[in-house]
C-alpha cells in the first residue's frame, strides 16, 4: 500500500487526499489546483481534499508551473492510465501574472487528452469566454464544500462514464463546452451563467425573451424573470445570431421566433414580444437604423407553429 506523500516547499505541492471513491485514478479524482494567491490556494485544496470523490490534489502557483507539473515524466502522475488525461481536472483562477488562466485554458484543450477545466474565481465578467473555451464549469469564490461538489460531480461524469454512455472525454477533448456536455449537445453559446446569493445557475438561451442592455451588462428576461449579467449587448448579439437573436434597438435584442407582431405608429416601429407558453406580451421599440433589417429577417426567417 503506498504511502500517503507531499512535496513539502512553496510551491508546486502534491497531496494525497483522504479517501476518493471514484475517478480514473485508483485513490479517485486527480485534481490540479491553479491560483497565484495562498489564501485561495489553500482553500480550494483543503476543499478538494475534504471531498470523498478526490483521490490526490497537485497545486501551482501560476500557468507556467501548472504546465510543468503536467509532464508525462512526472512521476507524481506515472501511475495515470495510458488513455487518461495527466489529471483528471484543472480548478483554475482567471486573474493571474503572466499567463492568464484563459491563456492556460487554450493551451490545456491543446492537448491530445484534455482535462476537465473548471474555473474558480472571483471575477464573473469571464463566465461566457471560459465556457466558451470548453469549461465544465465556472465557480464564483467564495465557493462552498457543496457547489465544489457538484463540480466535480460533473468532472466525475466526464471521467467515468456509465457503460453504453456515449463518451464525454471524447466530446471534451473535441472542444465541446461544459454546456454541451450538459445538456447532449447544445451550441458553444447556449447557457448564460448567472450568479444568484452565491450559487452559480445556468440559464439556457431557449428561455431567454429578449436581453436589456444595462451600460456594461445586460438583463435577460426570461418567464421566471429576469437576470443581471456582465456581458455587453453586442457581444451577445455576435454570438446568438445565428440561433434567432435579432438586435432591434441599441438596448434591445430579442428572440426572431417570439416576435407577434411589427407594428407601426407615429413614432415609429415596434414589435409586440410573446409566443409559445408566454401568457404576458411586452412591446419594445425598434429603431429606425434597425428597421430594414429586422423585416428582412422576419420574411426570411421560418416561423415555428403556433400551439
Amino acid at each position: 500500500m503506498s504511502t500517503p506523500y507531499r512535496i513539502n516547499g512553496s510551491r508546486g505541492r502534491v497531496e494525497r487526499a483522504g479517501s476518493g471513491t471514484g475517478g480514473s485514478d485508483a485513490g479517485g479524482l486527480v485534481v490540479l489546483v491553479v491560483d497565484d494567491e495562498e489564501p485561495g490556494i489553500t482553500t480550494t485544496r483543503d476543499m478538494l481534499n475534504g471531498n470523498s470523490r478526490v483521490g490526490k490534489v497537485l497545486t501551482a502557483f501560476d500557468a507556467a508551473e501548472a504546465l510543468r507539473l503536467l509532464r508525462q515524466d512526472n512521476p507524481d502522475l506515472a501511475d495515470r492510465p495510458s488513455d487518461a488525461p495527466l489529471v483528471d481536472a484543472v480548478f483554475i483562477d482567471v486573474a493571474m501574472p503572466g499567463l492568464t488562466g484563459m491563456d492556460l485554458a487554450r493551451v490545456l484543450f491543446s492537448f491530445e487528452n484534455a482535462p476537465a477545466l473548471v474555473f474558480i474565481t472571483a471575477h464573473g465578467e469571464n463566465a461566457l469566454e471560459a465556457f466558451d473555451l470548453g469549461a465544465i464549469d465556472y465557480v464564483m469564490k467564495p465557493a462552498s464544500p457543496e457547489r465544489m461538489e457538484r463540480a466535480l460531480r460533473k468532472v466525475q461524469r466526464i471521467s467515468t462514464p456509465v457503460e453504453g454512455a456515449s463518451g464525454d472525454r471524447a466530446a471534451l477533448n473535441a472542444g465541446s463546452t461544459g454546456a454541451a456536455l450538459e445538456s447532449g449537445g447544445q451550441d458553444d453559446h447556449s447557457v448564460i451563467p448567472v450568479e444568484l446569493g452565491g450559487t452559480t445557475r445556468l440559464v439556457q438561451r431557449s428561455q431567454v425573451r429578449w436581453v436589456e442592455a444595462q451600460g456594461d451588462y445586460a438583463r435577460l428576461h426570461t418567464e421566471e424573470g429576469s437576470h443581471l449579467v456582465r456581458i455587453p449587448l453586442a457581444q451577445l448579439e455576435e454570438k446568438w445570431a445565428d440561433a434567432g437573436f435579432v438586435r432591434i434597438h441599441r438596448s434591445y435584442l430579442v428572440s426572431l421566433n417570439l416576435i407577434n407582431e411589427l407594428r407601426m405608429s407615429s413614432s415609429g416601429y415596434s414589435v409586440l414580444i410573446a409566443g409559445g407558453q408566454y401568457r404576458e406580451t411586452r412591446e419594445l421599440p425598434v429603431s429606425r437604423r434597425h428597421t430594414r433589417e429586422l423585416k428582412d429577417r422576419l420574411v426570411r426567417s421560418p416561423r415555428p407553429p403556433r400551439e
